[in-house]
């Protein structure tokens, strides 16, 4: 059982439990949670977890494990008409590597139109900033970092795994 002002996961947002209410629903204890996306606000949930959609932060070096992957995690291989079905299922996931394909899919996929002279993608760029929401918060949090400096630290060390290639990520990301 968490305790109040434990950070946890509830499906893909990281809140804080803001209070524990006894006997709330159905004659269960349920946990208040309030949103870090959105600080106005507060959830109701059965603390018995029955659904299993809370859970608890990574770790940081769990953190620093999944960033030492990235490189190694494969962008999504799929027709383009079942893209945007993929980039949904892999969001509801609930799963860290689903999201870091998400984010790499849709870089290369932007990355190719802008080389191309094009537009970049209007559903790529809004899968791109929902993973990047999810995935960086739950960071920034575990790190003690702000969602910047959380995104900053994980670019610059995909960077340094990955050598000078990635170098036009860091400046996709920073300067679109």
């Amino acid at each position: 059982m968490f305790k109040v002002n434990d950070y946890i996961v509830y499906k893909n947002d990281v809140c804080r439990i803001k209070d524990i209410k006894e006997k709330q629903y159905q004659g269960n204890d349920c946990y208040v949670l309030e949103s870090m996306l959105d600080d106005s606000l507060t959830i109701d949930v059965p603390v018995d977890n029955r659904y299993d959609n809370i859970r608890s932060l990574i770790s940081e070096n769990e953190v620093k494990e999944l960033i030492k992957q990235i490189p190694l995690i494969p962008v999504i291989d799929c027709h383009e008409k079942q893209l945007e079905n993929q980039y949904r299922q892999l969001l509801n996931s609930g799963d860290l590597v689903d999201l870091i394909k998400i984010i790499k899919t849709t870089y290369l996929r932007n990355k190719e139109r802008i080389d191309n002279n094009k537009k970049i993608g209007d559903k790529d760029n809004q899968y791109l900033e929902k993973a990047e929401k999810i995935l960086y918060n739950e960071f920034s949090i575990v790190l003690n970092m702000t969602f910047d400096d959380t995104k900053n630290y994980v670019v610059k060390e995909v960077i340094r795994l990955e050598g000078q290639d990635w170098n036009i990520l860091f400046l996709f990301v920073f300067f679109r």
